[in-house]
């Protein structure tokens, strides 16, 4: 088609004639032609353009522009409340004490002395009479403001008259604490005096005539204690409390015990967990007797010891290992001081066990606190004890805690108290048991409300066996059973009961024959009306059941009693 164009076109130029006319005409042939020649030109290129590539390319003049942002304007509209209550856990430990029962035989009044500063009414005064011609006063002062200087005095007095011959008693007791601070330290010092009359009256009086002078049991105890500790840890991490107590002990004409107890612990903690403490002591005893017969004896018992223990405690577990080298009396010996407590169920219970060891020294002024009625010594035994113990305690809710305590414990040179048959049967001698074995266990619990209402119960068992140089354990206590309750009843009035009970012992009766003892128990209770906050009025009725029992053969205690009177707090 293309070369039949070009044909025509050809035939019709030469045609064309150059007038007027034709030559408008022969523009527009010339128009024509070019309009042909570009056509032609055109697809030709455009068949190369499909032979050489497959691709278009688009060219494009234009370009994307963004808009400019609005501004922000902050508005002071209030945030709107978080009205959800949020989900807050505690593990706050229980509140309560566990109390350290160590039962001992009731005395009409005797006084617990309280060493705590009394705040608001510091001063106070308590007097009284009861039955048995029993008077009885007790008396607390306190000075200083508990920063720069605190001083406490204390003293009390009760005696009693019984109905048989010389069943008499009196007991007096002075006591003065008094410490000074110091920016990093607490140097403090105390002084006691004691007055204790006994009366040996546990013998046939149709048989033997004594005077009162004879049976007369007139200790006087008299002691200092000074000491000094650190209130703030130095440079150096360490804790100090040295101290030292000169005690001077009579039963006057009859014997002279003079003690000197110097100790130094010193504590150093390594972090969070590890604590070495290190403690020296030294005992030492001098003993004198008076108007002895047939001879008077004079002799020295020192104890000195160093325990050296390492200490690992954490929140859930404490364990303290050490060992304790003695020297008794020139004789050296190891005794093991190791226990540890586990904690479980959020330290709500407690394991504890332990392997430990103690000297006890058996000197005169010592054993007369157990039994006051105690004749003269030529010789002094101390005793030697070690003990396998397992337990738990804890605490269930908010007021009750229990302690279960189970043990197996071996002495050297036990002290047994018996009966001085070879005379008149009136005091008791030493007969001491070189080897003993005892299964020990212990429990108490208590209930504490606050301060409003507290209930307590221990009951212990010892079981003596192996002995080798006495038949029978004799007046140890196989079963102790102790209980109290004090109750605040109202705002103004405290109603308070104790109770305590012991199991059958055994004595020896002249001509080495065994007897057992009856138990015994004692019942006790009393109140007190706080009239204001100056005055109260109290009673205290003691032995309640009015019963007869010896806690010592042939010393039978008072019956019944009652005792009342006022108190003033100043």
């Amino acid at each position: 088609m293309q070369k039949n164009n070009e044909i025509y076109l050809m035939k019709n130029i030469s045609k064309i004639s150059f007038g007027k006319s034709n030559y408008v005409r022969l523009i527009r042939v010339g128009h024509m032609a070019l309009l042909f020649l570009l056509t032609v030109a055109v697809s030709a290129q455009k068949k190369d353009t499909l032979r050489k590539s497959s691709t278009i390319d688009i060219n494009s003049a234009y370009k994307p522009v963004l808009r400019n942002a609005v501004k922000i304007n902050f508005s002071a509209t209030h945030l709107n409340a978080d009205t959800s209550t949020p989900t807050l856990t505690y593990n706050i430990p229980a509140q309560n004490l566990f109390y350290s029962y160590q039962p001992f035989p009731l005395k009409p009044l005797a006084l617990a002395q309280d060493t705590n500063l009394y705040l608001g009414g510091r001063h106070f005064v308590k007097a009284g009479y009861g039955n048995f011609a029993t008077p009885y006063l007790s008396a607390g002062f306190s000075f200083g403001d508990g920063k720069k200087f605190l001083a406490n005095i204390y003293a009390d007095y009760i005696s009693s008259k019984g109905k048989l011959l010389y069943q008499d008693y009196s007991r007096l007791n002075i006591r003065a604490a008094g410490s000074l601070f110091l920016p990093t330290n607490e140097v403090y010092a105390a002084v006691d005096i004691k007055m204790h009359d006994n009366f040996l009256y546990g013998y046939d009086s149709s048989l033997f005539k004594y005077s009162r002078k004879d049976v007369r049991q007139q200790f006087q105890d008299y002691s200092v204690k000074v000491g000094i500790r650190n209130t703030k840890t130095g440079e150096f991490g360490i804790n100090y409390n040295p101290g030292l107590q000169v005690s001077s002990f009579t039963n006057v004409n009859k014997l002279t015990e003079t003690s000197f107890v110097l100790s130094a612990p010193v504590e150093k903690q390594f972090g969070e967990a590890f604590t070495l403490k290190v403690e020296a002591r030294a005992d030492i005893t001098a003993y004198s007797s008076k108007n002895g017969v047939p001879n008077n004896v004079k002799f020295n018992n020192n104890v000195f010891q160093v325990a050296p223990a390492l200490v690992f405690s954490t929140p859930q577990f404490s364990i303290h290992g050490g060992i304790t080298p003695t020297w008794d009396n020139g004789k050296f010996i190891w005794l093991p001081n190791v226990f540890a407590e586990a904690y479980i169920a959020g330290n709500v219970f407690a394991f504890q066990a332990g392997w430990v060891g103690k000297y006890t020294k058996n000197t005169y002024r010592n054993l007369s606190e157990i039994n006051p009625y105690l004749a003269g010594f030529t010789t002094q035994l101390n005793t030697k004890e070690t003990e396998y113990y397992g337990g738990i305690k804890g605490t269930l809710g908010k007021h009750f805690n229990f302690n279960a305590k189970a043990g197996y414990v071996t002495y050297e040179n036990l002290p047994f108290f018996i009966n001085d048959t070879a005379t008149d049967n009136k005091a008791f001698v030493i007969s001491n048991e070189s080897k003993v074995k005892n299964f020990r266990i212990h429990g108490d619990v208590s209930f504490v409300s606050k301060e409003k209402f507290t209930v307590t119960a221990g009951i212990t068992f010892n079981g003596y066996t192996g002995m080798q140089d006495n038949a029978k354990a004799w007046h140890t206590v196989p079963l102790e059973f102790t209980s109290s309750l004090r109750w605040w009843a109202f705002n103004q009035v405290l109603l308070k009961a104790d109770f305590y009970a012991f199991g059958q012992t055994h004595y020896l009766e002249k001509g080495n024959i065994i007897k057992l003892q009856s138990p015994g128990s004692d019942l006790s209770a009393g109140a007190e009306f706080k009239i204001n906050n100056m005055f109260s009025a109290w009673i205290d009725v003691n032995n309640i059941l009015n019963s007869k029992y010896e806690r010592w053969h042939n010393y039978q205690v008072l019956g019944l009693n009652l005792v009342g009177g006022v108190r003033v707090n100043f």
